[in-house]
């Protein structure tokens, strides 16, 4: 039996085609083979030719084809006894090139592992992949018995996650407004349900300069981020939380926050880039 389609989580193959203006057949392949690519995870590491097909809305007979390529340029493997595909060694070796040509992991580790031993929560820096936001860098607390299944290329969304709103709220009102509109159209009838706490939580970044997320993304999960610009005017979001008995909105406010903007503040300083809010609160300041 195959799994439930996922079709919200995955850009569509057509969705892909829609955002390109005159591509030919082979740009049109290429981002096919990516939206197949895009359909495996940390919780869909096997997936069949019919489930490919489901998530990605592309023909069964190209979900074929397409897998028949990728697997001959290392980047699938199949099973031979199932027929199921899941990821091969070619993908790791471009996320390490990709994760080893970020300097600001190696410059940004210290301050993150500094963080997570003072506040006990676990501290991730993530950038922007689509409608999601994507960890290249997780350090947790030495001392803690309670550690967050979440790692370097785990994803989470962009309207509800602390992350996602810290980067929303850090862009600049264009591409924040974009992000926004097709979020809305994305989301389709969960979006009412979205938006009031996404407009909560972007008003907050305003005033305070770090958006949070109370069981919103995730029920057991309290979490506050900021936004870094880096050197390149590149966005990218530091978190910190844990679960949410132990971090409530009350101890994230008050021990939370504090350290949480004084060390985006020295990663920021370190990769040569800067804080996109701190102009904001420095405006409200008397």
């Amino acid at each position: 039996m195959s799994r439930p389609s996922k079709a919200s989580s995955f850009m569509h193959a057509g969705d892909l085609g829609q955002t390109a203006l005159s591509k030919g057949d082979t740009v049109s392949a290429l981002e096919r083979g990516i939206a197949v690519l895009r359909c495996f995870s940390r919780t869909d590491r096997v997936l069949s030719n019919t489930e490919l097909s489901e998530r990605t809305g592309i023909p069964k007979p190209t979900v074929t084809r397409l897998a028949a390529t990728l697997v001959s340029l290392g980047l699938l493997r199949q099973n031979a006894a199932t027929e199921s595909f899941e990821l091969a060694a070619g993908v790791v070796s471009m996320a390490q090139a990709f994760l080893s040509g970020l300097d600001v992991r190696a410059r940004a580790r210290p301050h993150m592992q500094t963080l997570a031993d003072l506040t006990g929560g676990t501290v991730l820096l993530a950038v922007r992949d689509g409608l999601e936001m994507v960890l290249i860098e997780v350090s947790r607390p030495r001392m803690s018995m309670i550690s967050s299944t979440l790692d370097v290329g785990s994803r989470v969304p962009l309207p509800n996650s602390a992350l996602g709103r810290a980067y929303l709220a850090g862009v600049d009102e264009r591409e924040r407004a974009q992000l926004i509109e097709t979020l809305h159209l994305s989301r389709g009838s969960e979006w009412p349900r979205l938006l009031p706490g996404l407009d909560s939580a972007l008003a907050e970044a305003g005033r305070c300069g770090y958006a949070g997320s109370f069981g919103e993304w995730h029920r057991e999960i309290g979490s506050l981020a900021t936004p870094i610009q880096g050197p390149n005017g590149e966005v990218m979001a530091l978190n910190c939380g844990g679960p949410a008995f132990a971090f409530n909105a009350e101890k994230l406010h008050g021990e939370v926050a504090k350290p949480l903007l004084a060390t985006a503040a020295s990663i920021a300083q370190d990769i040569g880039g800067g804080l996109p809010l701190s102009q904001s609160l420095q405006r409200r300041t008397p």
